[in-house]
């Protein structure tokens, strides 16, 4: 019995951890400071216990790894960078 209140503990403290990092990064997307890491973040904490955190952490690696090709193509075919 014990052990089933040290899980529901632990539960609760990753969900709220979780939320309280995806508000203080929707904060911090207004106000100085790293609010796309910090929403990841809480991301991942939820993510162990909800789908949805989960669908939307990876929705954001897919975009993360869009931005970051596109980036890096146009950077390829920049003609600033053969002059």
């Amino acid at each position: 019995m014990f052990f089933h209140t040290i899980e529901q503990v632990r539960r609760f403290s990753k969900i709220l951890g979780g939320f309280t990092l995806l508000g203080l990064g929707a904060v911090m997307l207004f106000t100085p400071g790293p609010g796309w890491l910090v929403i990841f973040l809480g991301l991942t904490l939820l993510a162990a216990e909800f789908v949805w955190a989960r669908r939307l952490m990876d929705r954001m690696k897919e975009q993360g790894t869009r931005l970051k090709d596109s980036v890096l193509r146009s950077r390829k075919t920049d003609p600033a960078d053969s002059a």
